[in-house]
């Protein structure tokens, strides 16, 4: 492996006295739809061992804070196993698909919010997380929706409550694709969380220099959820800190963290997750409401179908692409909105007080 992918991070001057810790080579910059990144440079000096404050201020969090409970989904028939997490006892369930390389973890600052007024299933997706296939790198969008519906199928039998799908990035189009089938009857909402159809297809190109852009090894988690939010794309520390050490194994041969989720492997995949995203989102015969972190996100088919009223639009201000981990609480309280007011559940549900804006 070469001294570059276990180079530690550049602290600021005033961070660094602060956290005292000496100046260290740059980190990549955030990745995002369009930037395209550096490599690395090259660098001999082997990695500092971690100081205190960043072993507290990046030490991992334990999700049962969060969440209630954690299980391990077996497919009938299969040797397909996929890990949830759950939260909540009443109300309608809030089943949350994350983006491809995060896990269900993704959700777990706004679940503790949202199991006040409904439950809370937050799934890891094939060859994410803690759950484990006979595949693992099939990435396929039908191989996903698939497991989605056999862990629906799994879980709740053919008695399922009302199910509202939350998808974010690639989650989106799962959440979405799940819902076009039109196979669940009990699915009465649908929830895309900052993925687009024409803004996605445009990225694919640059989204292996993305991915390799990215810094690849770690000599320890604090170092990994670090970088996740100075160099990485998360802003809120305590969120990357419940969410990234899922996202991460440790390779023995090269003894440092690396990506569970080998993301730039799946690229023939990644057209189908999203071509022809908006036609099948609108055609969707529930409830929608779409999150984004920014308007030109917006393509011309959803432009179209937002001002003639086919689903809800929220901007989220001030967060990046991960809006349910970088503001989980308004995520939370715009997801209880949306229930309320489509009064989803076997006699809806009335939560008062909570933030409604007028589609914007």
């Amino acid at each position: 492996m070469e001294s570059s992918n276990l180079s530690t991070l550049r602290e600021e001057a005033a961070a660094a006295e602060d956290e005292e810790l000496s100046p260290l080579p740059p980190p990549p910059p955030p990745p995002s739809d369009s930037a395209s990144a550096s490599a690395f440079s090259p660098d001999s000096i082997p990695p500092r061992p971690a100081s205190r404050s960043l072993l507290q201020k990046y030490a991992p969090l334990d999700w049962s804070r969060f969440f209630d409970k954690e299980e391990d989904i077996t497919i009938p028939g299969s040797n397909d196993v996929f890990h949830v997490y759950m939260a909540g006892s009443d109300g309608p369930v809030v089943f949350c698909l994350h983006g491809g390389g995060y896990s269900g973890l993704s959700f777990a600052l706004s679940a503790s919010k949202i199991k006040e007024k409904a439950r809370v299933v937050a799934m890891d997706l094939r060859g994410h997380g803690k759950s484990s296939t006979e595949n693992d790198s099939d990435l396929s969008i039908e191989t996903l929706c698939n497991d989605v519906l056999a862990v629906l199928k799994t879980m709740y039998g053919d008695s399922p409550p009302a199910i509202i799908l939350v998808g974010h990035s690639m989650g989106g189009s799962v959440a979405v694709h799940v819902a076009a089938r039109k196979v669940m009857p009990n699915i009465t909402g649908l929830v895309v969380v900052d993925v687009v159809e024409g803004t996605a297809m445009a990225s694919l190109i640059h989204m292996q220099k993305i991915l390799s852009s990215r810094m690849q090894h770690f000599p320890s988690i604090e170092k990994a959820v670090e970088w996740s939010v100075k160099g990485g794309p998360l802003r809120n520390v305590e969120s990357a800190r419940l969410s990234v050490p899922s996202t991460l194994k440790y390779d023995e041969s090269k003894k440092c963290y690396t990506y569970r989720t080998p993301l730039e492997e799946s690229e023939r995949y990644w057209k189908g997750w999203y071509e022809g995203l908006s036609d099948k989102f609108l055609s969707c015969p529930v409830p929608k409401l779409l999150l984004l972190a920014g308007t030109d996100r917006l393509d011309r088919a959803l432009t179209i179908g937002q001002m003639q009223g086919k689903f809800q639009m929220v901007v989220v201000r001030h967060t990046g692409h991960a809006i349910q981990e970088d503001a989980p609480e308004e995520f939370a309280s715009y997801i209880l909105n949306f229930i309320g007011r489509n009064r989803i559940g076997p006699h809806g549900v009335e939560i008062p007080g909570l933030l409604r804006r007028s589609q914007q």
